[in-house]
């Protein structure tokens, strides 16, 4: 018995579910015991350090391209051409739910933890609350659940690594905008990533699931 346990596969999407919600669990627990406040202020220092002209208007850009309506719009883009390009519905619907639950899963996390948002340095007037940062959530699953998409349509080594470059630097860039811009802090950043990571991760496992029954009958 101990044997064929031992040979089984441990799934990969198990394995960042339980990763993505042990890291925003602690990321919880640190940001409701203030634990966390004096790094998050550290990085936001060090962040808007580089202020200037040049690098407030890139920053805005990428918060503008990170909000939810841009990021809807470019989701529409890219359910057509994904449709055109390889005609897989399933892998639409994946997308569309992805996308779609991203924002609501924000909302109930940020009613849920009321983090007002920090007021060091605000470069940008916004409203809401702070944890989990929406922008970063909304970033996470959009090129999280692309690159994971377009990874199998993919068949070059520099095309991947291509994917997985440009998905991991719009991830970054929009979610160091919103610390650039003093909305966000850095602990909200990365609550939003594993939020985020946890949400697609789970979506994943239940298409994997899907397919796996589909392909048994």
């Amino acid at each position: 018995m101990l044997h064929n346990f031992s040979r089984k596969k441990i799934d990969p999407a198990i394995v960042l579910i339980l990763l993505f919600a042990a890291g925003f669990s602690l990321l919880a627990f640190l940001v409701m015991s203030n634990a966390v406040f004096p790094a998050d202020m550290a990085i936001i220092s060090f962040v808007q350090g580089f202020e200037s002209p040049l690098f407030t208007t890139v920053m805005r850009f990428f918060t503008f391209i990170g909000s939810f309506p841009v990021v809807l719009g470019i989701s529409v883009l890219i359910l057509l051409l994904l449709f055109k390009l390889y005609k897989q519905k399933a892998e639409l619907i994946v997308f569309m739910i992805v996308l779609v639950g991203s924002p609501l899963f924000n909302e109930g996390l940020k009613r849920f933890f009321h983090r007002v948002r920090p007021e060091y340095h605000r470069l940008i007037d916004i409203g809401g609350f702070s944890f989990p940062s929406g922008h970063s959530m909304n970033a996470f699953s959009l090129y999280g659940i692309l690159a994971f998409l377009l990874w199998r349509h993919i068949r070059s080594r520099a095309g991947r690594t291509t994917l997985v470059l440009f998905s991991v630097f719009m991830i970054l860039l929009i979610g160091i905008s919103r610390i650039y811009l003093g909305v966000h802090y850095p602990s909200d950043v990365l609550g939003g990533y594993t939020a985020s990571g946890c949400w697609v991760a789970v979506v994943i496992w239940s298409f994997q699931k899907y397919k796996d029954r589909r392909k048994s009958k």
